[in-house]
């Protein structure tokens, strides 16, 4: 039985002491982890993905026709993204059908060592420094792995210790993370670095498969690099600290496991496949999620409130019967909320079960609009758009929560350690963000595709569009 279950089955008195217990020994078995500093990607502006780049790659499509236009359109439309987001060299260049290998090397190299090298310039630490590696990448594993190429570019020390992950989604990043909290249950004073991005010139969608072509309208080039440490000499200079993190995993139920997958379409193309079962699988994993979460980043009161509300209404089956739920206020322990930047369906729900506000979700929704869905790496250009804002103050509470494929559900608590206000790749940007309304230059180039005369335009222009 989950600990949460068991609180709200015991009388107040006995909860209130058993809750102080559970609290003590929580923090006893806690590992100490913080973020030093970390870096954001930022690709360079010929990489930019407008409206017009992004007609002429639709144009190389050979297999789409008026039917996948249009759907093209209202899915990049309602996908709340922008004309600012980065594509991969490869796609830029016209290179998506036929990519070289040595193509996704260098889309690696470039997050690589362009991170990696302004954080050691920022941190003053260096690459023979770093005693843990630990990388993220689902969608390219090659041999040798990424991580050795990035220990032999850095010639760092014979005895890192490094792990290369593949596979894990969305919500990597947060498995990155925990698999460092607990490399530093052994390893004392040390320094780790966690890398975070996707591998997208190799994986983009040449196929007519509705349910795989939603994957080139929602992600984009991206990628994080942190430091982390558990070097209590340097708590004061770094910018967070763990305070706990929760992961869940519905791997065991096909549905679950087959929402978001990667494979093969009936003509052959490989890509990612998104099944309508995805809301529902994300759903339950959220709600098992923050079942256990909840205990742990609450405060003593508002369990004591939503074990008391939940008893009165269960005794009172007027008030049952009439509708209202006793929710759990997730604000009374929570300061901000970085949300994965999957979608603005992910944005929505999210936001409805956790009672957001526009505030709240707004730096999620500049994520997406600014940067579009760059996989297990958005949760840290939703913390970089709140730091450049100055939202991050000594003493507050933020929490992560994102999703994967699999299916997962991972979140985390940090509490911020010291004032924060590094403007990071949003600085040249921000004064825009969040802008009065989030307007779709789609619309006004491609909207003539939704009217009755489509077919007719196309099939002048040999069934390609203008």
């Amino acid at each position: 039985m989950e600990l949460f279950t068991v609180l709200c089955l015991l009388p107040l008195p006995l909860f209130y002491l058993f809750f102080l217990l559970w609290k003590l020994v929580d923090q006893w078995r806690g590992q100490t982890l913080y973020i030093m500093d970390y870096e954001l990607f930022k690709p360079s502006d010929d990489r930019k993905l407008n409206t017009d780049f992004c007609g002429q790659i639709i144009r190389r499509n050979e297999n789409l026709g008026i039917e996948e236009y249009k759907f093209l359109l209202r899915t990049i439309v309602n996908s709340g993204i922008g004309e600012d987001t980065y594509a991969p060299e490869n796609v830029i260049a016209g290179r998506e059908k036929y990519p070289p290998f040595v193509d996704a090397l260098s889309e690696m190299d470039e997050f690589f060592f362009d991170t990696l090298d302004k954080l050691f310039a920022k941190s003053g630490v260096s690459p023979s420094d770093i005693d843990i590696l630990v990388l993220n990448v689902s969608m390219l594993s090659p041999s040798p792995s990424l991580t050795a190429r990035i220990v032999n570019h850095y010639k760092m020390k014979e005895g890192i210790k490094t792990f290369n992950l593949s596979g894990m989604g969305c919500s990597a990043s947060l498995v990155s993370v925990d698999l460092v909290r607990n490399l530093f249950k052994s390893y004392k004073n040390v320094y780790a670095i966690v890398l975070t991005t996707e591998s997208m010139g190799p994986n983009w969608y040449l196929g007519s498969d509705r349910s795989m072509m939603l994957t080139n309208c929602l992600f984009r080039t991206g990628g994080c690099t942190m430091l982390l440490t558990n070097k209590s000499a340097l708590k004061h200079q770094a910018k967070f600290k763990l305070k706990c993190l929760v992961r869940t995993h519905h791997g065991a139920s096909d549905d679950a496991y087959q929402c978001c997958i990667q494979k093969d379409d009936q003509q052959g193309y490989k890509g990612f496949y998104l099944s309508k079962y995805l809301t529902k699988a994300a759903t339950r994993a959220f709600v098992d999620n923050l079942r256990e979460l909840a205990p742990k980043v609450l405060p003593l009161r508002e369990l004591l409130r939503y074990i008391i509300v939940s008893r009165i209404r269960s005794k009172n089956s007027s008030s049952t019967s009439s509708g209202g739920k006793a929710g759990v206020n997730f604000k009374a322990g929570v300061d901000h909320f970085c949300i994965h930047a999957g979608g603005v369906a992910v944005i929505d729900g999210v936001g409805r079960s956790l009672e957001l506000s526009q505030f709240d979700l707004e730096p999620t929704r500049m994520t997406l609009f600014r940067f579009g869905n760059t996989s297990a790496s958005s949760l840290w250009y939703v913390l970089g758009y709140m730091e450049a804002k100055k939202r991050l103050k000594k003493g507050d509470r933020l929490m992560m929560i994102s999703f994967g494929a699999g299916f997962k559900c991972n979140s985390c608590l940090w509490e911020v350690v010291r004032d924060l206000d590094d403007g990071n790749v949003w600085k040249d940007s921000l004064s825009n963000y969040p802008p009065k309304t989030l307007t779709s230059p789609f619309m006004e180039k491609y909207g003539w595709l939704l009217e009755e005369n489509a077919d007719a335009i196309l099939k002048m222009n040999g069934g390609l569009l203008p």
